[in-house]
């Protein structure tokens, strides 16, 4: 069975690639997964508003004011949104 080849469109990343794998000695597929895994890392998946204000109240449950004062700060600059101009 043949190793899968790195497929990319950029010059410069497959080129950085073969570079960082001949100076780190490890094969391409695990420079690739490490570079990914950071990027996943450094750039998660965005969270809702309301996802924000749980884990803010998980993460300080006696300052429930706090929390309040937050939401209403939120509540008093909401605007709706007027939509695409046709």
């Amino acid at each position: 069975m043949t190793a899968p080849q790195l497929s990319v469109r950029s010059a410069r990343a497959r080129d950085l690639a073969h570079e960082l794998s001949r100076r780190e000695r490890r094969p391409i597929h695990a420079i690739v997964e490490d570079a990914l895994s950071e990027y996943a890392l450094k750039h998660p998946k965005p969270e809702s508003a309301a996802a924000f204000l749980r884990r803010l109240r998980r993460l300080t449950p006696a300052d429930d004011q706090a929390v309040a004062e937050l939401e209403a700060a939120i509540e008093e600059h909401r605007q709706p949104h007027q939509g695409i101009d046709l």
